[in-house]
């Protein structure tokens, strides 16, 4: 017999029984659908129970076998294999590869899948045009997402989601141009020429190559940095249904195209609250300044008077693995930038808060923010930079997502409800009766 849930309604005394389903491991337990519980009427004109869950805390939307999270035991899982050994063994290419068509390629297909995207990284020259035409000190991000909505007018077929064809094509498209966008974003904002697309350079060292170059007749990317670089889009490719999943899953459920979908999605990681958080890393080490002053800013925190940026997270209850990785990453992209002052400071902050009871009881360990902002400020990317550095990579999440959503059966427009708390109804006063 299937396991069900029995909830007893007080107000009548019935009972409802409502099923249990399961996710890949029991403990995941989910009652479904929610619309059973529409059923709980307390009389006959009754609408039924809702749920009631502000920024859906304890709510799944979907069913989804991209990304497995246990926030508890600090595991995160693409596709089933643990981001330990994809950070160690693969690339940025190879795990996005693996998040959109759910397994590894072989070298064949990752062959061809390296091709199609490196050979799809120039932009139309009217984009240009269009970035040309935001303010000097326009934001990078701000021009990212209006850049890759714009996209969606140079590929009008892209509306026809339901063609596997045409999908598979604004894939390979978005993934190979939103590097250039941002890159063009970058240089836009500091006043230097646009630099093409070099396709006989890795994903990563194409990118550096047009951030970065000034005269050089050939860009040789630094191969440690090159593969920190790597590194992280790796660690930022997917991350379950956060805010922005949730956005793109959201508008790609009206079947709008993926462009303006990933736009949406990246106007929801602009926010400082999501991609902007490593960004707050980096000042609040800016405000503490010095070593020696980390002590009075953890007994601050204790007594609420300031915020440890970068510790804790809504999903982790324990060390985040993405923050591990990178901790080790740090020393070596370090070791060729140069020892960086944050650095030294980020580390004593971590181990005084390691050791305080109150950050252990609180289970607020590090979390990625912590150090990725450390190494693309090392690496000499600028801090308003670091949301379009986190939207590249996730762009590769976000239409796995939207792919999954897509072929979901059960998936239909998303429409959550609300519990109205607005006036009973009541009679139109013309404006001649008004506050008298």
């Amino acid at each position: 017999m299937a396991d069900t849930l029995t909830i007893t309604d007080n107000r009548t005394g019935r009972q409802y029984e409502v099923p249990i389903n399961y996710g890949t491991y029991e403990d995941y337990g989910a009652s479904s659908p929610a619309i059973d519980l529409r059923k709980i009427k307390g009389s006959e004109e009754d609408f039924g129970l809702l749920s009631y869950d502000p920024a859906y805390m304890n709510t799944a939307s979907c069913k989804s076998a991209v990304t497995f999270i246990d926030g508890d035991r600090g595991i995160l899982r693409y596709r089933g294999y643990p981001i330990e050994q994809l950070a160690e063994e693969s690339s940025y290419l190879e795990v996005a590869y693996l998040t959109l068509f759910g397994e590894l390629p072989t070298e064949s297909e990752l062959a061809g899948w390296t091709y199609e995207i490196l050979h799809h990284t120039f932009v139309h020259e009217n984009v240009k045009k269009l970035m040309d035409g935001f303010h000097h000190d326009a934001h990078p991000m701000g021009m990212f997402v209006s850049t890759v909505a714009a996209l969606s007018t140079f590929y009008p077929e892209a509306r026809e989601v339901h063609d596997a064809d045409v999908r598979l094509k604004q894939i390979h498209r978005l993934i190979a141009k939103v590097p250039t966008i941002a890159a063009f974003a970058y240089r836009h904002s500091i006043g230097l020429p646009y630099i093409y697309p070099d396709n006989e350079l890795s994903f990563t060292g194409n990118f550096l190559n047009m951030m970065f170059r000034i005269s050089e007749p050939a860009y040789d990317p630094d191969p440690v940095l090159e593969r920190a670089l790597d590194l992280l889009f790796i660690l930022h490719v997917d991350h379950e249904q956060n805010c922005s999943a949730s956005v793109m899953r959201g508008i790609g459920s009206s079947h709008a195209d993926p462009y303006v979908s990933v736009a949406g999605a990246a106007a929801a990681l602009y926010g400082p609250l999501h991609g902007g958080a490593n960004e707050q890393v980096l000042r609040m080490l800016n405000e503490i300044r010095t070593v020696d002053r980390v002590p009075e800013y953890v007994e601050r925190a204790k007594k609420g008077e300031f915020r440890l940026m970068g510790f804790g997270h809504r999903v982790y209850k324990n060390y985040d693995p993405r923050a591990r990785i990178l901790k080790s990453m740090a020393s070596e992209v370090l070791e060729v930038t140069g020892r960086s002052p944050l650095l030294d400071l980020a580390m004593e902050l971590e181990r005084i808060a390691l050791e305080d009871e109150y950050f252990v009881e609180r289970n607020l360990y590090p979390n990625v923010d912590f150090y990725s902002g450390i190494i693309y400020k090392a690496m000499g990317f600028p801090v308003d930079m670091f949301p379009v550095l986190f939207a590249i990579p996730r762009t590769a999440g976000w239409l796995a997502q939207w792919l999954e959503m897509l072929q979901d059966p059960e998936q239909k427009i998303a429409r959550p409800r609300q519990v109205y708390v607005g006036k009973d109804e009541r009679d139109y006063q013309v404006i001649e009766k008004r506050g008298v």
